[in-house]
């Protein structure tokens, strides 16, 4: 299981380590111009982008960082809750757009770091 869980927190982490990284590098209209799936972002300001993004790159960097250097990996399952709750944001905005199919996406997404934080938390937790 332990095994199956770093795959799951690497592949998260890599897709949102590049869409925090997107969001963060690129204009606002550089971002949406991305595909349709980007069309969010019309509902928010740039500094509101900047700022999902931002803790976009924090999750990912406590989904990874503190189990591999052995300092507090219990943050790894908390950072997966914290991108749990960014996909929550997510799917929000999807439904209020009536975007039914990228919102299914959001909630896979969604479903993966709560199954990634269960599985740290009780299935396989750092240590134990």
């Amino acid at each position: 299981m332990d095994i199956v869980l770093w795959i799951i927190a690497g592949a998260l982490a890599a897709a949102f380590g590049a869409g925090g990284a997107a969001q963060l590098l690129l204009s606002k209209e550089r971002y949406r111009a991305l595909g349709e799936s980007q069309h969010w972002v019309d509902d928010f300001g740039r500094g509101h982008i900047k700022a999902i993004g931002t803790i976009k790159i924090i999750g990912v960097i406590g989904l990874i960082l503190p189990p591999v250097v052995g300092i507090l990996p219990v943050l790894s399952p908390v950072a997966a809750c914290g991108l749990m709750l960014v996909m929550t944001g997510a799917a929000t905005t999807r439904f209020r757009r009536s975007e039914w199919g990228l919102m299914a996406g959001d909630v896979a997404y969604l479903l993966a770091f709560a199954f990634l934080a269960w599985g740290r938390f009780a299935l396989a937790p750092f240590g134990g």
